[in-house]
């Protein structure tokens, strides 16, 4: 059975879809089965991987409003062995959509559960925000990765993402657990960086990464090619640092 794992933090820039999207990607090109669904109305998540959704019928907007199943919304990605479920700005309406559905907080646990044999890893990419979209990724995943900017305003808010973690825990899905802390955009000779990075790892102890990924222009220009960092530019310190993590990834999910 695939382990479903959402990857999310509120605030934005932190390079949660960067992550998601070539972890997902070494993860599959390891030869694993992966399944990335973008939940971002954004959709910067499907298209880094070459799918857009403009070309398709079907999307997670229509699957979460029960118009679509979710086998008609999956996709070929550049990568082999990594499918795609994308996203579209419809998506921003989603929330407003699913107040009157039943269940709403559970939808997408429901439309995934006819398809979590076919893969061994599921990652969702989260919108920056704690609303009904994430809430309902938090409630089918097995785990959630935050990633974390080693910047001081990064703290900031992380108090409220592990508070809708509890409630969630609590209310909707009592198995979830942290998969991950990643340390990202790392300037490796700033002393306020070390110290960021040192209160995190006081905070969640053996759950943060000894992965951490750099700042890096190549993983900043890989998206505008349609392509994730390991086929842009396989050899540069952005693409080393998310294969390391791959590495570190599959070994703790052994």
């Amino acid at each position: 059975m695939g382990k479903i794992i959402s990857v999310t933090n509120q605030k934005g820039g932190v390079g949660k879809t960067t992550s998601c999207v070539n972890l997902a990607s070494y993860v599959a090109a390891s030869g694993k089965r992966v399944l990335m669904i973008d939940i971002d109305p954004q959709g910067n998540a499907c298209s880094s991987l070459g799918v857009e959704p403009k070309k398709h019928d079907s999307t997670v907007y229509e699957v979460l409003l029960g118009e679509a199943n979710i086998t008609d919304a999956i996709y070929k990605s550049v990568v082999k062995n990594l499918d795609v479920v994308p996203s579209t700005v419809d998506l921003a309406g989603a929330e407003v959509d699913l107040v009157y559905v039943d269940n709403r907080e559970t939808v997408l646990k429901e439309a995934l559960k006819d398809i979590k044999n076919n893969y061994d890893f599921i990652f969702i990419d989260c919108p920056p925000s704690l609303g009904l979209l994430t809430v309902n990724a938090l409630t089918a995943s097995d785990t959630i990765l935050i990633p974390i900017q080693c910047e001081y305003l990064a703290m900031v808010g992380l108090g409220q993402l592990m508070n809708t973690v509890r409630l969630v825990k609590k209310h909707l899905n009592p198995d979830i657990e942290i998969e991950g802390v990643l340390l990202t955009m790392k300037a490796t000779r700033s002393t306020l960086v070390q110290q960021v990075a040192d209160d995190i790892r006081k905070h969640f102890g053996s759950k943060v990464y000894d992965t951490y990924i750099p700042r890096n222009i190549r993983l900043a220009e890989s998206p505008s090619h349609n392509m994730p960092i390991m086929m842009y530019d396989g050899k540069s310190k952005g693409a080393l640092a998310y294969k390391a993590l791959c590495d570190e990834f599959l070994k703790n999910n052994r």
